[in-house]
């Protein structure tokens, strides 16, 4: 990296400590000013011109407070010695424009993430071209417990990621679904990804962390907040290409996701359950109110995200992205990786000339491209199915 794209990055670490995520006063003032540029402003208390921001005239004043409220938390800036000791704890930071960013946020225009803070070994982009969003109340019953972990399970052994919040019920399930079937699988947080909330799911986040990854719009550190919920549902709807509420009352937090997947014109469904259970009138009420699609099989959710013929379970396990698509970097890991036994990360890392850190995160795309599969002795080329 450049020094200037280097100063860019941090300047955008700094923005996650001193914004509060989906700030569109924010992402406003972004879209015409580096990052660099728009935290020098929060440190002068006001920017040098306010016209052709983006923000209109009449709100000057409104972002001269925003840009005091935001310098009230400079306390929280992050050093390089900080990205620095993250970087060795398995964090990450991903900005717009680089290649592990996924391009389907910027649906969220202003109110899309300034960057993101990830703990795992997948490739985000990679991983959420083929992904759908399983989510659904706290307090889920065994039904919604066990559709939840079977759907999710159907949807990893057919390749898609299945991403949800990482918190007890629905949310659970879905994760260890995913994780059972060997299947990838992304919890997006409401705090640091470093601090497990719910502290039962400790055990969970790392294992998602090992075959997926954690995902925050907080830096390290951050402990979660009740609004902060509602706020990072709006990435869970954004970064997939459908949502599925399993099981939620009238005013379960998983209908707000609902909501952004709706507003977003991305594929809403939901399971039906009985009529006399108020854990799924909320998917009632979005199947009749909001048009939300009945499904009840991970066929049925795969007929609604997928290209035509996509979900037609005696499809082969090909490849998602041709292999010309890939970079040079991920090209050459990809030819280090054995087509029969398995090999470590290390090896492989070692025989492509890549670093460690570098050949972990291709391992991770081409995982999710359809390349490569883990194995008991490491990584081998995914073998395609004969019909």
């Amino acid at each position: 990296m450049t020094p200037d794209e280097l100063r860019q990055r941090l300047a955008r670490a700094t923005l996650t400590c001193l914004a509060e995520p989906g700030d569109c006063l924010l992402g406003a003032l972004l879209r015409d000013r580096e990052p660099a540029e728009v935290v020098a402003a929060i440190g002068a208390g006001r920017l040098p011109s306010v016209t052709g921001n983006g923000v209109p005239d009449h709100d000057a004043r409104a972002v001269t407070r925003a840009l005091r409220r935001w310098a009230a938390r400079s306390a929280a800036i992050p050093t390089r010695s900080d990205l620095a000791k993250w970087q060795r704890q398995g964090i990450r930071l991903i900005c717009p424009g680089e290649p592990e960013w996924p391009s389907q946020l910027e649906a969220l225009a202003d109110a899309a993430p300034y960057a993101l803070w990830l703990r795992g070994i997948a490739d985000l982009r990679f991983c959420c071209l083929n992904s759908v969003s399983v989510v659904g109340s706290r307090a889920a019953t065994a039904y919604g417990a066990h559709v939840s972990t079977e759907m999710a399970a159907a949807l990893g052994q057919r390749g898609w990621a299945v991403v949800s919040g990482g918190a007890y019920g629905i949310d659970d399930r879905a994760h260890r679904g995913a994780l059972a079937a060997e299947g990838q699988t992304i919890a997006v947080l409401a705090c640091g990804v470093d601090w497990p909330y719910p502290a039962g799911n400790a055990d969970l986040f790392d294992a998602i962390a090992a075959h997926g990854a954690l995902v925050s719009e907080w830096p390290p550190g951050r402990r979660p907040t009740r609004h902060g919920f509602l706020i990072r549902n709006r990435v869970i709807a954004a970064l997939t290409r459908g949502t599925v509420v399993v099981e939620a009352g009238l005013r379960s937090g998983a209908l707000s996701t609902a909501r952004h997947a709706r507003d977003l014109c991305r594929p809403l469904m939901a399971v039906p359950g009985p009529v006399t259970s108020p854990a799924s009138a909320g998917c009632h009420e979005i199947i009749r109110e909001w048009g939300a699609v009945c499904v009840t099989s991970a066929d049925q959710v795969l007929e609604q995200v997928g290209a035509a013929g996509e979900h037609l379970p005696e499809r082969g396990r090909g490849p998602i992205l041709p292999r010309d698509a890939l970079d040079q970097v991920t090209a050459l890991v990809l030819d280090a990786v054995p087509a029969r036994a398995g090999a470590g990360p290390v090896a492989i890392a070692a025989s492509a000339g890549v670093d460690l850190d570098t050949a972990i995160r291709c391992l991770g795309a081409l995982a999710a491209g359809g390349f490569v599969d883990r194995c008991d002795t490491g990584w081998r080329i995914r073998q395609r199915r004969v019909l």
